[in-house]
């Protein structure tokens, strides 16, 4: 994201990252994956439910939950969303898109070369669709991981969400 920051700008567009961790997580993180963009803390407000990318465990407990402009499962307390936004000259603000799951795929550049290549994502198999992504610092020496093995989550950091 960071490459597109100065484009942004020269058309008068300020892209802000959201996540539920506390702020000094997700600075920490950040410096570690040498990240730029401005990206902020939801945490203790209702910024990702009022979005539908966070939910509780009471709704979970339901079964289904709304998301992606649908009623449905929801596999975790957290799922992709991006929503944009516009501020007029007075100061008010306006929701003016959402997007979730599939539809965020453009915004991974990972996905959009590996479309134009003959084998494309090459995830059959997969346990899901992203099981061989891994943070930058994640892959061995030669960029591979084994992407049939299950997935281990991280252990969650006491007191917030990001992961090490």
């Amino acid at each position: 994201m960071d490459g597109s920051l100065v484009h942004l700008a020269a058309r008068d567009v300020r892209l802000a990252v959201v996540s539920r961790a506390p702020l000094a997580q997700i600075e920490a993180f950040k410096k570690r994956m040498g990240w730029k963009f401005h990206w902020v803390s939801s945490n203790e407000t209702d910024f990702n439910f009022d979005y539908q990318v966070s939910q509780t465990k009471d709704g979970l407990a339901k079964g289904e939950v709304y998301y992606n402009y649908s009623v449905g499962k929801f596999p975790s307390e957290e799922l992709p969303g991006a929503s944009v936004f516009f501020k007029d000259a007075t100061g008010n603000i306006f929701h003016t898109y959402s997007s979730y799951a599939r539809g965020l795929d453009i915004l991974i550049g990972a996905y959009n070369w590996l479309d134009l290549t003959p084998k494309g994502r090459d995830e059959e198999g997969l346990k899901h669709g992203m099981a061989w992504v891994r943070h930058h610092d994640k892959y061995d020496e030669s960029y591979q991981v084994d992407a049939h093995s299950e997935y281990v989550q991280p252990a969650k950091v006491a007191g917030g969400c990001c992961h090490e």
